[in-house]
């Protein structure tokens, strides 16, 4: 079940923009197995999400509207921040 959860979830994380892909794939292999089922919930919530918003949100250029939204927002960011911090050494 939970394979083919992944398996869904790695398609929907494909957009239209390569940053996109490479943030939300990254996220999905690294951080979201660790996750509460309410936060892995969010994260498939959030993929249902446009590439426009998206984009605008985890580069922080904007701040969606929905707290819930916000939250595995914010996560996603984290996590690209930190693998970024941690790739440099």
């Amino acid at each position: 079940m939970m394979k083919n959860r992944m398996a869904r979830l790695h398609w929907s994380t494909r957009r239209g923009m390569l940053e996109l892909d490479i943030l939300l794939g990254n996220f999905l292999k690294e951080a979201y197995p660790a996750l509460t089922p309410n936060v892995q919930t969010l994260f498939a919530q959030l993929l249902e999400e446009n590439d426009q918003d998206l984009f605008l949100w985890l580069t922080g250029k904007e701040i969606p509207l929905k707290s819930e939204i916000a939250i595995i927002v914010n996560k996603v960011r984290e996590h690209a921040i930190t693998r970024h911090h941690t790739e440099a050494f």
